[in-house]
């Protein structure tokens, strides 16, 4: 891949109207090369008002479709425009940009078609909580069950992708909470995933979405989706097969 590849970076943003300006502004200072769309996912703060005064480059869905939906919308986005690389990157401020070349090194050596920023292969930076971690190792070991494949950050929403998984995501992507869920389908798909070593930020202002009753149902909705992704691939395979 040669040095003029066109990459785009997707901010997919919910209520984020404490985090966002600072957030896009951050990443136009420090990568002002590469393009960059903030998915607004019918957030009902001024997260869009923001968008539109400080003239980002910003895509508006009338109705929260969750971050897989806003991802995807992301993907079809960059699909359309030709990008040869989309970077997922939060918008809520813990994902530094500083580690974006780390990031999307491997995909233009031709390393990898996915890459994950990890916070645990060096265990430097925010670490998330206990409880969260103790969850985000479960689904760990749940992927390397399933697919024999070992991620140890599989809920990072820090991530690249080249042409062929813009492709892949952009047709079919999970809806909600989808990162586990996309590691499992990059792997189905035969795709080279590999994590780099980042380092992340707490939250910098504003509240997450998940709940700790949201935890409960995440951890069983991800259990089963990622079972379920599974066991849909091995019949796809074998269908060919036959």
């Amino acid at each position: 891949m040669g040095q003029k590849e066109k990459v785009l970076i997707i901010i997919p943003a919910f209520n984020e109207a404490d985090n966002i300006v600072r957030v896009v502004d951050h990443m136009m200072e420090q990568a002002p090369q590469y393009d960059y769309l903030v998915v607004n996912d019918g957030s009902t703060d001024d997260t869009l008002s923001l968008c539109r005064r400080e003239k980002f480059h910003y895509l508006d869905l009338s109705i929260n479709m969750g971050i897989g939906g806003a991802v995807q919308a992301g993907y079809i986005y960059a699909r359309k425009n030709g990008y040869d690389i989309a970077v997922q990157m939060d918008g809520d401020g813990q994902h530094d940009i500083a580690y974006l070349e780390e990031v999307l090194e491997p995909i233009r050596q031709g390393e990898a078609d996915v890459t994950i920023g990890s916070r645990f292969l060096q265990k430097e930076g925010f670490q998330s909580s206990v409880s969260r971690r103790a969850g985000i190792n479960i689904l760990s070991f749940l992927i390397l069950l399933t697919t024999g494949k070992r991620i140890k950050d599989v809920t990072s929403g820090y991530r690249a992708v080249n042409r062929r998984f813009i492709e892949i995501y952009s047709k079919d992507y999970p809806m909600d909470y989808p990162e586990p869920e996309a590691i499992v389908a990059a792997i189905m798909h035969l795709g080279r995933v590999k994590e780099i070593p980042v380092q992340m930020r707490a939250r910098e202002g504003g509240t997450s979405s998940i709940t700790f009753k949201k935890s409960i149902y995440y951890m069983i909705k991800v259990t089963l989706a990622i079972l379920i992704c599974r066991m849909s691939y091995g019949v796809r395979r074998a269908k060919r097969e036959d």
